[in-house]
């Protein structure tokens, strides 16, 4: 176990470094703006915009900004400075993550519990009122976007023209070092609209696994041995009916984790989302490269733990 995990961690420098530098040549190669006449101002002076581009190394070929932005990265972990606000890239990404992390682990939790309950109850239930109640409803959840969604729940929850005022915190983001109380109330509205889909998706996936999962050998093994049913749902059913779950959730999680643009910028959370979303705006590349960057590595370690994970869940998984 342990030398796979080292061939893993190694996979995931090489991994970044390609993630990199095919960022880099993509808003090299095809520019949406110039960052220095964006930094200049409407209506520049040429002299300026050239001295601006020269200060900031971007008269010079793109193999030699990216030297240069890698050198400073590996050496410095200094992702350079913003073009646009003039910041470290690093301080304004970091600030940023403690909200979207806020929100994806909330709503991770949130979504998890509820989807492996009900996906759990249906596949058990087969058949009955209950599992087709909560497989139309997961439909109808799977089905609404998140930005619809979100803002509906603002208008009926939130605002002060709603008809149930039960959220007054939803849409002004509120850090848990100032208010704990408010970080929690602001963010209750937006996990439940972040974890809706998934939880929804995760239940019929669960659903599904645990229904074909049931009908197997062991489990009538398990049953003739008289072991009692719930036992023998949740020892041997979910144990292996989950690992489609672990995996969906690993993905979505990490992701999520890089930015969750559409739920941040609903709510006005000031996450990693919103940044990439101002960055792209403003063709700020130092700091586009680092949320990029950022999200692959989330990516990459959500499956890592992931294959970990598989064998404890799953006995007949081993790593050599």
């Amino acid at each position: 176990m342990g030398r796979y995990i080292v061939r893993r961690l190694l996979w995931v420098v090489v991994l970044l470094f390609l993630v990199s530098l095919i960022t880099f040549i993509v808003f090299y190669a095809f520019p949406t703006a110039d960052p220095a006449q964006l930094r200049a101002g409407r209506q520049p002076n040429p002299q300026l915009v050239e001295q601006i581009r020269h200060s900031l190394g971007l008269d010079k070929p793109w193999y030699v900004q990216y030297f240069r932005y890698m050198k400073a990265l590996v050496l410095h972990f200094d992702f350079g400075r913003s073009y646009h606000y003039n910041v470290p890239v690093r301080k304004h990404i970091l600030d940023a993550v403690a909200p979207t992390a806020s929100l994806v682990v909330g709503a991770a939790v949130l979504w998890l519990v509820s989807g492996i309950a009900v996906g759990t109850i249906s596949a058990v239930r087969r058949g009955k009122l209950i599992d087709r109640l909560s497989m139309g409803g997961a439909l109808v959840a799977i089905s609404a976007p998140v930005y619809w969604l979100g803002l509906v729940a603002l208008y009926l929850f939130a605002s002060d023209i709603g008809k149930v005022h039960i959220f007054p915190g939803a849409g002004s983001y509120t850090p848990i070092t100032d208010d704990p109380v408010k970080w929690f109330t602001s963010l209750i509205l937006p996990w439940i609209v972040l974890a809706a889909s998934f939880a929804a998706f995760y239940a019929r996936l669960l659903r599904g696994n645990l229904i074909e999962t049931m009908s197997e050998d062991y489990i009538r093994t398990a049953r003739a041995k008289g072991l009692r049913e719930r036992r023998v749902v949740l020892r041997h059913g979910v144990r292996s009916a989950i690992t489609p779950v672990v995996t969906a959730a690993g993905l979505d999680i990490g992701i999520l984790l890089g930015g969750a643009i559409l739920t941040e910028k609903v709510f006005n959370i000031p996450g990693v989302g919103m940044v990439a979303f101002d960055s792209i705006q403003n063709a700020d590349l130092p700091i586009i490269q680092g949320t990029v960057l950022l999200g692959a590595f989330f990516i990459v370690i959500a499956n890592l733990v992931v294959d970990v994970l598989y064998a404890f869940l799953d006995p007949r998984v081993r790593y050599a």
